[in-house]
């Protein structure tokens, strides 16, 4: 199994093509109000954003203000501090970190699982990657192949 990138593949359980690399067969589609790119399976004709199956999906704040206060979450500022600083309820915040939860765990069950990381060689492995992207290094892709999913190699 690879990791693809959306749009390289179609998200409809129902279409015969679900989950295969076919580019080709994955047209762009025009953008949604909050410019954010769509996309049309050319088999079942059903549409999807950029953003499906990610924890941006149909959220009404950027994927800027997320991230920033996942990153505040990080530093261990509450929720509470979170809400007067930003402006952003506490219950929204802790949504987010719902998400984020669902995500991981989806990481996880990829990379842990199935080569037996225990948690700490998982999060050694993200900072390293993180470090490397950071460093001006860029994750390059492995042959793309018909799953769906397509997996970074350094």
């Amino acid at each position: 199994m690879q990791i693809a990138e959306i749009g390289t593949f179609c998200l409809n359980e129902a279409c015969k093509d679900y989950k295969k690399f076919m580019p080709e067969n994955v047209m762009k589609y025009g953008q949604t109000k909050k410019g954010v790119q769509r996309y049309c399976c050319k088999t079942c004709k059903k549409t999807f954003t950029q953003t499906k199956g990610t924890m941006f999906y149909r959220l009404r704040h950027s994927e800027e203000e997320v991230v920033e206060c996942m990153e505040l979450v990080g530093e261990r500022m509450s929720l509470a501090a979170i809400h007067r600083t930003k402006g952003i309820k506490e219950e929204t915040v802790d949504s987010w970190l719902e998400r984020a939860e669902m995500q991981m765990k989806q990481v996880e069950e990829y990379f842990v699982v199935p080569y037996k990381l225990n948690r700490v060689q998982a999060d050694a492995l993200w900072s390293f990657v993180g470090y490397k992207v950071e460093k001006g290094g860029t994750l390059k892709m492995t042959k793309k192949e018909g799953s769906g999913e397509q997996r970074p190699s350094t």
